[in-house]
């Protein structure tokens, strides 16, 4: 039995330690928009943040989450309104098939807070996630956008 904080709520779970992050969020939680994608940590359909930190969290226990904040894109908007990100991602019609574009919208805003301005290059180092649809120009267009807004 672990306490994870999902989403600023202390939840229950019944699973191992060793249960990674993303089966507790989906199975245990019930919030699926958290996305399995590869189940090796490379393609961030998975993406969370994990006290701010953007993280995969197929490749991330419970046990090391455990009394941190794990927020997933079901709390990303505050207060009911939607992310800078999100509504970026709305305006650049960036999701196509949209199964990537969870984890993506989540590195995306890790990056923000901690680069509120970054350059293409910036972009190219920290955002890795892949999107089969390739919308990575709209996905940039976006990122642009959320950082001017």
């Amino acid at each position: 039995m672990a306490n994870l904080k999902i989403n600023g709520k202390t939840i229950n779970v019944d699973v191992e330690d060793d249960t990674p992050l993303l089966w507790a969020i989906r199975e245990n939680v019930g919030l699926t928009g958290t996305k399995y994608g590869c189940g090796i940590a490379q393609c961030g359909a998975c993406t969370v943040h994990v006290d701010g930190v953007a993280m995969r969290s197929c490749g991330v226990t419970v046990g090391e989450v455990a009394g941190k904040d794990v927020i997933t894109i079901e709390g990303l908007a505050a207060g009911g309104a939607m992310h800078k990100v999100q509504l970026a991602w709305i305006a650049s019609d960036v999701p196509q098939c949209g199964y990537c574009q969870s984890g993506m919208i989540m590195a995306v805003a890790a990056l923000l807070k901690e680069n509120p301005k970054p350059s293409d290059d910036d972009i190219n180092d920290a955002i890795t996630n892949i999107c089969r649809c390739g919308t990575f120009q709209q996905v940039r267009e976006a990122i642009h956008a959320a950082a001017n807004a």
